[in-house]
């Protein structure tokens, strides 16, 4: 049967990491940790599951999660965060086909919780990630912070049945300073690309997010937090595109380029 090898990056996960090492129990022959200099007790928890935990500079998620995969044993890799679990549908379904991997790489459905409630509509449900694979066969790519792994041409994927749980944001706070995070990394990102955006690109953006999550998605079946989620991450396309706008405005000021 072949081996799998487990590849998690941390940074301060003490709160949630026990929780995903546990759910891979069975599953996985090895479990590499790269952590990016933890001030808590991530590594201390980590060390009681007998991982391989490696200390690295944060680079950015697509650099730090290829040095990660490099890192591993074992060719077939199972990419998780800290803040993630394997249900247990999902572990039955990847034990199935450990005894033969017949492709090259498998989707997981990931189910968000959010503020204490599963959301199960918007554009969060099913979201679909590929996180069984070849490592062999391909790379993390992504403009940051949104990286995923991507196979070569003429690989084949399959759906794995079973959810992936993620346990998304614990308060409306917290998912409100990630979108502010993240839309800072991604404007930048973009600038350093080329990208540009127009006075109104933001508010489009923000609007046509709405829209889609919470009225064709469904995500109003979600109820009040349903909604929240909904709004917070469509102000987050509204600041990553107004953050990018700014910074033209910023360098056309100074003669900076890019």
């Amino acid at each position: 049967m072949p081996e799998i090898s487990a590849v998690i990056i941390t940074f301060n996960e003490e709160l949630l990491i026990e929780r995903c090492l546990t759910s891979l129990q069975g599953i996985a022959d090895e479990v590499v940790v790269v952590d990016s200099n933890s001030t808590d007790s991530t590594e201390e928890i980590c060390r009681r599951y007998n991982v391989k935990f490696i200390k690295h500079a944060f680079e950015g998620y697509v650099e730090q999660k290829n040095y990660a995969t490099s890192l591993a044993v074992w060719p077939h890799v199972l990419a998780i965060d800290a803040d993630e679990a394997l249900s247990d549908e999902l572990k039955e379904s990847i034990l199935r086909i450990k005894k033969n991997f017949e492709f090259d790489g498998y989707v997981f459905n990931r189910l968000n919780n959010y503020c204490g409630k599963w959301l199960k509509h918007s554009r969060g449900y099913p979201d679909k990630h590929l996180r069984l694979f070849d490592s062999t066969k391909g790379k993390w790519v992504g403009p940051n912070p949104h990286d995923k792994f991507r196979l070569n041409p003429g690989c084949r994927t399959r759906r794995l049945k079973g959810d992936l749980l993620h346990w998304s944001h614990k308060s409306i706070e917290e998912h409100a300073d990630k979108v502010n995070r993240f839309s800072t990394i991604s404007a930048n990102e973009y600038f350093k690309a080329g990208q540009k955006a127009g006075p109104f690109t933001g508010l489009f953006h923000m609007s046509w997010s709405l829209f889609r999550s919470y009225i064709l998605c469904a995500g109003f079946l979600d109820g009040y937090l349903g909604f929240i989620s909904c709004s917070i991450s469509a102000w987050g396309s509204f600041l990553k595109y107004s953050k990018l706008r700014w910074l033209s405005i910023e360098a056309k000021k100074s003669g900076k380029k890019y």
